[in-house]
C-alpha cells in the first residue's frame, strides 16, 4: 500500500473506530438518559457500520459478503435515527411512535437484503431503494429544523447552541448522503472522508465549548411560559411518585432537584415547574413530606429509636431541620405527637 493510499485508510478508518467509540458513549454513558442522547447514539453507530464497510470495500475489493450485507443494512437505519433524533430534539414531550419507526426499519432490511442476495439483478435497484429510504428520512429532518434554519437567516443572535448543534446533525448526515450518491464524479471512499470530517468536528465544537456543550444534552425548555398539559403531567407525577415509594430517594438527605430530574429524564426547571403548577409544592415541600409520613409511622411502629434518629432516618440532617418541619406539615411538634398516639 502506497504511502497516499496509507494515509487515506488511515483517516478514513479512524473516522469509523471513533464514531463507534463516541456512539458508545451517548447510548451508555451520556447523561441525563434522554432519547435524543439515545438515538443520536444510535445513529453514529449505524453510520460507522456502514462508512467501515465502504472503507473497507475501498481497500479489500474481495471483502466477505457477509460484511456487506450488514453494512448494508446499517444504511437502513441511519434514516430513521436521524428523524427520531431531530424529532426528540424538538418535540421531546411528544409521542414518537419510535417502535414503528425501527420495526419498520427492520421489515424493510430483510426483504431487501433478501433480494440483495438471492438476484445479482436486483442489487443496483435494492441499493437504489436504499438511499431513496434514507432521503426520505433526511426531508423529514430539514421540516422538523425548518422554523430555525428560518430563524438562522432571519436572527441568528437568537438561535441556541442546541439549535446549532442539531442542525449540524441533519447537515453532517445530508453531506454524506450526497457524498456516496455523487461518488461516481469523485471517489467511492469520499463518503468515509466526509464522515470523518464531520465527526471531528463535532469533537472539537464539544471540546472547544465546554461549559456550553452542557446545554446541549438536557432537554429543550419549551414549556418555561406555559402549563404543561395535564396528561403528560399526570403520567411524570405517577412516575415520581413511584420514583419517591420505590427507592426511597427522599432517605437521602442530600436529595438534590437535578437528581429526581435526572430520573425522570426532565431539567431541574421542568420538574420545578410540574410540581408548582400540578401538586403546588415547592421541591423541598414535596420531599419533606414523604420524610414526614415515614417518621411519623416510625413513631408509631418503633418505640426504640430516639426522635432525633428517627428523623436523620427519614433523611433529616440536623435535629433541628427535623423538628421544625415536623410541626410546619403535622402542626404539632415529633414529640406532642408521640404522646398523643
Amino acid at each position: 500500500m502506497e504511502i497516499k493510499e496509507g494515509l487515506l485508510f488511515f483517516f478514513s478508518a479512524l473516522g469509523v473506530f471513533n464514531g463507534v467509540f463516541l456512539s458508545i458513549y451517548f447510548l451508555f454513558f451520556q447523561k441525563p438518559r434522554e432519547n435524543k442522547n439515545i438515538f443520536l447514539g444510535a445513529l453514529l453507530l449505524a453510520l460507522s457500520i456502514r462508512i467501515g464497510k465502504s472503507v473497507f470495500l475501498y481497500f479489500i475489493p474481495d471483502l466477505f459478503f457477509g460484511y456487506l450485507l450488514f453494512g448494508l443494512t446499517a444504511c437502513l437505519f441511519i434514516g430513521p435515527f436521524l428523524f427520531l433524533y431531530a424529532k426528540s430534539s424538538f418535540n421531546s414531550r411528544k409521542k414518537l411512535y419510535h417502535k414503528q419507526h425501527i420495526i419498520g426499519a427492520i421489515c424493510f432490511s430483510v426483504v431487501l437484503m433478501s433480494l440483495y442476495s438471492l438476484d445479482k439483478n436486483n442489487r443496483r435497484m435494492v441499493v437504489t431503494v436504499i438511499y431513496m429510504q434514507w432521503l426520505f428520512y433526511i426531508l423529514l429532518s430539514w421540516y422538523g429544523v425548518g422554523r430555525d434554519v428560518k430563524q438562522i437567516i432571519s436572527k441568528p443572535s437568537k438561535l441556541s447552541i442546541q439549535n446549532v448543534w442539531q442542525i449540524s446533525i441533519v447537515l453532517g448526515v445530508t453531506l454524506i448522503w450526497i457524498a456516496y450518491n455523487f461518488a461516481h464524479y469523485t471517489s467511492y471512499i469520499s463518503g468515509a472522508l466526509t464522515f470523518s470530517f464531520f465527526l471531528y468536528l463535532m469533537i472539537l465544537f464539544l471540546f472547544f465549548n465546554k461549559e456550553k456543550s452542557k446545554e446541549l444534552f438536557t432537554p429543550i425548555l419549551k414549556y418555561r411560559n406555559k402549563k404543561i398539559d395535564q396528561e403528560i403531567a399526570g403520567e411524570q407525577l405517577e412516575k415520581l411518585n413511584m420514583l419517591m415509594l420505590d427507592k426511597k430517594m427522599y432517605k437521602n438527605s442530600n436529595l438534590k432537584l437535578s437528581d429526581l430530574a435526572n430520573e425522570l429524564q426532565l431539567s431541574s426547571n421542568q420538574l420545578s415547574q410540574l410540581l408548582n403548577d400540578n401538586e403546588g409544592k415547592s421541591f423541598s415541600r414535596y420531599v419533606n413530606e414523604f420524610r414526614i409520613h415515614e417518621a411519623k409511622e416510625m413513631i408509631v411502629s418503633d418505640s426504640k429509636l430516639t426522635l432525633e434518629s428517627i428523623g436523620y432516618e427519614c433523611g433529616f440532617n440536623s435535629k433541628s431541620t427535623f423538628f421544625t418541619t415536623f410541626k410546619k406539615i403535622t402542626g404539632k411538634t415529633p414529640s406532642k405527637y408521640k404522646l398523643l398516639i
